[in-house]
């Protein structure tokens, strides 16, 4: 597989991991997502404007320390990528793009989203890792994904 297939393979699984159904176990980044981060970088950047507290992590960990909590109050989280991804790959450095909707529900009731995500992937040892990722994400109107994608319609 060339390098921007794989690179568009990982980023479309990446969507995935984020992925939440009622009873699942408490949100565990590193184990959703040990495949895709660089956790022994020290120069990481991770920002999503999602986050409450619109913070840039400089680790996987911290990336992860914002979510976890976001993620075990969810009741259900489920996303399907929209375009995408598009993918520029070098040797050694790749970037990709993609949107993804997303209906997140929470006890208090359901969010449906729409995220641009653009990530930077650096081979190393261990293949391709994102060392950056940038998202932003608009709200969507309530109901707006309502039946787009069945699995939705369970929530």
């Amino acid at each position: 597989m060339d390098d921007e297939r794989l690179i568009a393979d990982l980023h479309g699984r990446w969507v995935l991991g984020w992925e939440r159904d009622e009873g699942d176990p408490p949100f565990d980044f590193r184990r959703a997502f040990g495949e895709f981060y660089d956790f022994g970088s020290p120069d990481l950047r991770l920002y999503d404007d999602f986050d409450p507290g619109q913070r840039v992590a400089t680790t996987a960990a911290g990336y992860g320390s914002i979510w976890e909590p976001h993620f075990d109050r969810m009741v259900s989280a489920h996303h399907a990528v929209d375009d995408g991804p598009h993918v520029i790959a070098c040797p050694d450095l790749a970037a990709s793009m993609l949107v993804f909707v997303a209906r997140i529900t929470t006890p208090d009731g359901a969010t449906d989203i729409r995220t641009t995500t653009s990530l930077v992937w650096r081979r190393g040892p261990d293949g391709w890792r994102i060392v950056r990722e940038h998202n932003s994400t608009r709200v969507l109107p309530a109901g707006d994904l309502d039946g787009r994608l069945p699995v939705y319609e369970a929530d």
